[in-house]
């Protein structure tokens, strides 16, 4: 067959809806997403990543054949688009009516609101780009107005830059091309959930989300950690809605707009653990589409391999990212007073370190500082496999968790884990509340960034065999009994189904304004 006449390829059955992650990222929620589709062999998929320019874009993982197309959708805005002269519309008029729309998006962060931006773009979407809407006198005068509303009293220069940064991402994401699918399903709210909305606008077809942790939490913390974000000297005044701002709120603010947008868009709102829902329930998410699919493991997988029984040095494992999130600078607080107790105490961090490298050089320099560096081994990304056998005990310090999978793979095989009290940690560790009969502590758990209580926790298994052995057991057997990685796979396959086989509601886009 010509290639002219070569047939198109299908509509994909599900979008999914990434950012920052799958597949050029590993972790816990790309492994999810990796098993997830790999195990639904019969559904096929079209991947859309939303990715900052920096990004490394090499594939970590091997896409299943069932991913009939990727798309990659990089934030923010960067192309030009056309000149002034070919864009078919009055500017002046299209630029006043996009920084009306803006004002309403983040004033009120309705549904609604983005309908509205998304109907006044889709006429221009081939023509207009960051010329018009963020480097011309026009886009000027509308950051200028906002400015006056919002922010009078902050520095207009550190203000200009957020509000360049923030709307031009709004704009990537509007003006990226939509794949065609009869379902969409985003990973998490911010960018990617807002690209779910947009598709539920547009398309008519269903949207939901599943989150693992909470978008807008993670990104309090990270805003709130910004060295580049200073509020210190901002007086705060003016004030949409008489509420005092500053540019740490404003960042803030726009997350939580999206996610609100994005629940109002999704026929479910589905997370990882209980403990997500009164936060997803703040963001202005309803109850009554909300719901829980706890992540899993292939238990048989893990089951088989048995730790150590040789003698061998005290052996602790930390498996993630090597960045501030993870918070491994506490842990290695906790190893140092750990091994004053246990002096022949091994530390293996197993994970990337190739994401914030000026983090992780400033966990090099205080490994040394604290006289760690026969202690604590870095072994970059491995194989998780390769070295569960080598381990006693798991730790994870996170500042931020949803359900990490590596307490699920070392529970499987008997190695029980100490964690600070964030996500889905406590109740994996130490049960559900209708777990029936109890099992008892799989592990221990910690105040966040509190080495010495992680500290002690660690001794309390290392140095105690017979509470070992209780909480390897224990860990263990409710793995196999709620964190079997089929009954989730059985979940999203019913999910998908009635999703896909949902009627079509009639795209915003063509109803009347």
């Amino acid at each position: 067959m010509p290639p002219h006449e070569q047939e198109k390829p299908k509509d994909a059955d599900v979008c999914i809806i990434l950012e920052g992650t799958y597949p050029f990222v590993s972790g816990g929620v790309s492994a999810w997403v990796h098993d997830l589709i790999g195990s639904l062999p019969e559904i096929t998929f079209h991947l859309v990543s939303v990715i900052p320019p920096q990004q490394n874009r090499k594939h970590i993982y091997a896409v299943p054949a069932n991913v009939i197309d990727h798309s990659v959708i990089v934030i923010p805005l960067s192309h030009h688009g056309m000149a002034d002269r070919h864009i078919k519309a009055n500017l002046s008029t299209f630029m006043r009516e996009i920084g009306s729309t803006l004002e309403e998006i983040l004033v009120h962060g309705q549904l609604e609101h983005l309908d509205r931006l998304n109907r006044l773009l889709a006429p221009v979407r081939q023509q207009v780009g960051r010329r018009l809407l963020q480097d011309s006198y026009l886009a000027w005068q509308v950051q200028l107005d906002i400015y006056h509303k919002m922010l009078p009293s902050s520095s207009f220069l550190d203000f200009f830059w957020s509000f360049r940064s923030l709307i031009g991402s709004l704009f990537g994401i509007m003006l990226a091309p939509l794949p065609k699918a009869r379902v969409y399903h985003t990973i998490s709210t911010g960018y990617a959930g807002l690209l779910a909305a947009r598709a539920r606008l547009e398309s008519g077809r269903p949207a939901f989300i599943t989150e693992h942790g909470i978008y807008t939490n993670e990104r309090r913390i990270e805003i709130g950690m910004a060295s580049w974000l200073h509020d210190d000297d901002v007086e705060q005044g003016l004030h949409i809605d008489m509420e005092q701002v500053n540019l740490k709120h404003l960042w803030i603010n726009f997350f939580h707009i999206y996610a609100r947008i994005c629940y109002s868009a999704c026929s479910r709102i589905l997370t990882i653990y209980e403990g997500n829902q009164p936060f997803q329930v703040d963001d202005g998410a309803d109850p009554g589409r909300m719901s829980v699919i706890p992540n899993g493991i292939d238990f048989d997988l893990y089951a088989h391999i048995r730790p150590r029984s040789t003698p061998h040095p005290p052996t602790v494992g930390f498996i993630g990212r090597v960045v501030p999130i993870k918070d491994v600078k506490t842990l290695l607080r906790a190893i140092n007073k750990l091994k004053a107790v246990v002096p022949e105490l091994q530390l293996l961090v197993m994970g990337p370190t190739e994401e914030d490298e000026a983090y992780y050089h400033e966990c090099l320099a205080m490994t040394t500082y604290l006289g760690l560096h026969e202690t604590v081994r870095y072994l970059g990304r491995v194989k998780v496999l390769d070295y569960l056998q080598q381990l006693d005990v798991i730790v994870l310090t996170s500042i931020s968790e949803g359900q990490p999978l590596v307490i699920l793979e070392a529970g499987a095989s008997g190695i029980p884990t100490v964690a600070t009290d964030v996500g889905a940690c406590r109740e994996m560790i130490l049960g559900r509340t209708d777990e029936d009969p109890p099992l008892g502590p799989g592990g221990g758990i910690a105040p966040v960034t509190d080495s010495v209580a992680i500290a002690a926790e660690l001794e309390k298994l290392l140095r105690n065999q017979a509470w070992w052995e209780h909480c390897s057991r224990a860990i263990k057997e409710r793995v196999r009994l709620y964190y079997n990685k089929r009954d989730l796979q059985a979940a999203y396959r019913t999910i998908y189904r009635e999703e896909i086989n949902r009627e079509s509601h009639k795209p915003m886009m063509e109803q009347p304004v």
